[in-house]
């Protein structure tokens, strides 16, 4: 038991490593001292509660944790490394590229919605293959070696490289239309009320990416992009926090 106990935490370890979370950001997350997390995670000392609530806070499934223990094949990863994305951060074309791969379009369809040829359509297949990303076979087909839809590293090349424009374009809209949607809402909360929140938008998070992973192999004309954000922070309106230091 000891045994499994030991290979669930280095999964777990695995897994912050793989996100880029520290255990400086894990802390913040599950309100506890950076030390107690580093004393937890090396002496093994982990409930099932604590656990469930680290798998929440850090994106990682308990599936994901367990699957090596209980011997079944391992599936790709949601994550790709830091050397990936800032492969995929230096070339929008090749982003691109993976992009429309992962939501389940062919190499020729990819060639088709990016105007590009032959050629070019292969120059990215090898690139995307030499990054371990996809697996590039005959006929210029390729199969993905990463499950989508990707969770992009906290504080990596891809954020860093897009996140401002994403946020700008993505606030741009009134939405005001009956395909859009904008829900803001403040209110004091406990702490454990907050706690809860942010349990309910993880699982709206785990529910997106199965409906995404659900719909990946329909045919495009079936579906569209769709984008969704979620925020929840401790926020005071700049206005009353202006009137409370009157």
């Amino acid at each position: 038991m000891q045994g499994e106990t030991n290979r669930i935490i280095q999964g777990l370890k695995r897994g912050l490593r793989a996100r880029g979370i520290t255990y400086a950001m894990l802390a913040r997350r599950i309100s506890l001292s950076e030390p107690s997390v580093k004393r937890i995670l090396s002496r093994g000392s982990l409930s099932l509660p604590r656990l469930e609530r680290i798998c929440e806070a850090s994106g990682i499934s308990m599936e994901e944790l367990v699957r090596p223990v209980s011997g079944t094949p391992a599936e790709t990863s949601s994550t790709l490394s830091a050397a990936q994305e800032t492969a995929l951060a230096a070339d929008p074309q090749l982003l691109g590229c993976f992009y429309l791969l992962t939501n389940g379009r062919s190499p020729r369809q990819v060639a088709e919605e990016l105007g590009a040829d032959e050629k070019l359509l292969r120059r990215w297949l090898v690139k995307l293959d030499n990054l371990g990303l996809v697996e590039l076979r005959a006929r210029l087909n390729a199969r993905l070696r990463v499950r989508a839809p990707i969770s992009w590293r906290e504080d990596g090349p891809i954020r860093h490289t897009y996140e401002h424009q994403v946020r700008e374009e993505f606030m741009r809209s009134p939405f005001s239309a009956a395909d859009e949607s904008l829900h803001f809402r403040s209110a004091e909360l406990s702490e454990a009320s907050r706690q809860v929140l942010q349990r309910k938008l993880a699982r709206l998070t785990a529910d997106f990416n199965e409906l995404a992973e659900l719909d990946r192999h329909l045919d495009s004309r079936e579906k569209r992009s769709v984008a969704l954000m979620m925020a929840c922070r401790p926020w005071v309106f700049s206005m009353f926090d202006g009137l409370r230091k009157r």
